[in-house]
């Protein structure tokens, strides 16, 4: 029996043939795109004068009425407040990455360990880079601490963003469970934006600044993560898998 001539079946569109790695990979960089360009505008405005009445807006409502040197709200709000700030600070993020990179060491993932560190500590020297570079000073409104650094961008913004978004990726990669994935992804993110808004609500930031921070370590996430893919398929290649 001859079989009626049959449609010769299509060629795939391109985007099908992109596995989950190579879609990751093109919104990463869209994603370093966009947010570079953010940062970009936001900086010119910045050193322009541009987003002075924005910044002072959102910090004096903040602010208690005739008393600009304390933060809105009851006492216990404010010692939560700092509090959450010191999980974007040095020493925190220090220890935990010292225990990431330790735990990853002794399991034997030393590739996953030198990416953390790199993330780290390359955030930490860009954002004393772009402080000394951009050189604004702080706020002149809350002394609850000594501040040595300038205020442009938020290195606590900033270097929250890079750590814990780097190990919620991380931790999200290697999750089967889609709800288990989607929970450290949103608690990495929390996490973020927490640490961001408390520089403000204290005062020891201006807004513009830890909108910066968010971009430029959200940039830098994405750049290491990116790497990190790239690195992980020529090995796998390399090595036959």
């Amino acid at each position: 029996m001859i079989e009626p001539n049959r449609p010769a079946p299509s060629a795939p569109r391109p985007w099908l043939r992109l596995n989950r790695i190579d879609l990751l990979v093109v919104l990463g960089l869209t994603a370093i795109v966009a947010l570079t360009g953010a940062f970009l505008l936001l900086a010119d405005e910045v050193m322009e004068g541009g987003t002075k009445a924005f910044d002072q807006a959102i910090l004096m409502a903040l602010r208690t009425p005739g008393h600009p040197e304390m933060p809105l709200g009851p006492i216990w709000l404010q010692d939560m407040a700092r509090d959450v700030t010191s999980l974007g600070s040095f020493a925190i993020l220090g220890l935990i990455v010292l225990a990431v990179v330790s735990y990853l060491l002794l399991s034997g993932r030393w590739r996953v360990a030198l990416l953390v560190l790199v993330s780290v500590l390359g955030g930490v020297a860009i954002s004393q880079l772009l402080k000394a570079g951009y050189d604004r000073p702080r706020p002149d409104l809350a002394a609850y601490a000594h501040l040595y650094t300038e205020s442009f961008p938020s290195g606590h913004a900033m270097l929250s963003a890079v750590t814990y978004l780097t190990l919620g990726a991380l931790l999200e990669r290697t999750m089967a469970s889609h709800r288990l994935k989607f929970f450290f992804i949103a608690t990495a993110v929390v996490l973020t934006l927490l640490v961001g808004c408390s520089r403000v609500y204290l005062g020891v930031h201006y807004p513009t600044d830890v909108l910066a921070g968010w971009c430029l370590g959200s940039i830098w996430a994405l750049t290491c993560l990116i790497a990190s893919m790239w690195l992980e398929r020529r090995w796998s290649l390399a090595h036959g898998a």
